[in-house]
């Protein structure tokens, strides 16, 4: 009985065995199998590894989200790769053209005319052309703008003439700290350019004698003496192209990126980014004109802006209008 029973157990055994085997071998089988025929099914589902999903992602679109604020719902946002190639394309190629052209197409007309000098001897009386209030927002109008203009053109320019000389580390450490001061010292920019509005703009309407000015290109190039009001019409362009139109611009596109928390969405800011890249290049390339005729380019313009005062034989010669109103008694303003 117990040779049996033994017999039994062990064919019972055997054929657990065997059975083990069997299921074990048709599990792998299906295990082979199950990856095709998932295969086959997401392809029903999910086509072309998923890509209509990834069609909607990048859409633009908002999806929905549990984050609540502006564009939350928007996973990707595809117009980024089109604000950076303008930004490190057409923007910085041409941009760095043209800050390039201006200063050599200056350095070369300095070297060939020189200094606009005086023709007559100075008389030793002088006459004030500007007051405190608006040498003070003239200075501080300046300052600010050759902060935000270095700050700026390192920004866009910096990897291209400063990480190859310095490398990577330094021109990070500049980046960060010249970011910053952009950042805080633009929308005193902009409170300075609105003051030189105020102060300035009653100088700067049209006038027919600017036509004058214009007929003889100022006499820039011939050295002719060419009558003018307070300001001629040269520093009248200066003055609603550069200072009103693209300075407000500048300074409007840089508030929208200094305060982002008003709303903007990206292609806002993105936009706003280009507006305040363009004009910035453009009003850097005039200001170098404005610069050179305030220094160098004119003999005594910059002592006038900077005393405030000037010899009433440069009054005569470079603003001959405006010297008659004074001498004359009335306020030389327009």
């Amino acid at each position: 009985m117990s040779t049996t029973l033994r017999q039994r157990s062990g064919v019972a055994l055997l054929l657990a065995l065997v059975s083990w085997l069997f299921l074990l071998g048709s599990g792998a089988a299906m295990a082979q199998a199950d990856p095709a025929a998932a295969q086959v099914e997401r392809q029903q589902t999910q086509p072309l590894n998923n890509a209509p999903v990834w069609r909607e992602v990048r859409s633009g679109e908002s999806h929905f989200t549990t984050v609540r604020g502006p564009e939350t719902g928007v996973l990707i946002q595809t117009e980024g790769q089109v604000w950076r190639q303008w930004r490190n394309g057409p923007i910085t190629f041409y941009g760095g053209i043209l800050l390039l052209v201006v200063p050599t197409a200056i350095g070369l007309f300095f070297a060939m005319k020189g200094a606009l000098k005086l023709h007559g001897a100075p008389t030793g009386r002088r006459l004030q052309r500007f007051s405190t209030f608006e040498r003070v927002v003239h200075w501080g109008t300046a300052a600010t703008f050759v902060i935000l203009g270095l700050t700026g053109v390192c920004i866009l320019f910096g990897k291209h003439f400063i990480a190859p000389v310095f490398g990577t580390a330094v021109l990070g450490g500049l980046l960060t700290a010249g970011k910053a001061v952009h950042n805080y010292v633009g929308p005193l920019f902009g409170v300075f350019t609105l003051l030189m509005i105020v102060a300035f703009l009653r100088d700067n309407v049209w006038q027919a004698i600017d036509s004058v000015w214009i007929r003889k290109a100022g006499g820039i190039a011939s050295g002719e003496h060419v009558p003018s009001g307070r300001f001629n019409f040269g520093e009248k362009t200066w003055f609603w192209i550069g200072v009103t139109f693209l300075g407000l611009i500048v300074a409007g596109s840089g508030l929208v990126m200094d305060f982002p928390n008003f709303g903007q969405t990206r292609a806002d800011m993105q936009l706003a980014n280009v507006i305040h890249g363009v004009g910035a290049i453009l009003l850097i390339a005039l200001s170098l004109g404005h610069i050179y005729m305030g220094t160098i380019g004119v003999e005594g313009a910059y002592q006038s802006m900077r005393t405030g005062y000037v010899d009433e034989t440069w009054a005569k010669e470079h603003h001959e209008a405006w010297y008659e109103e004074v001498k004359a008694g009335r306020s030389g303003h327009p």
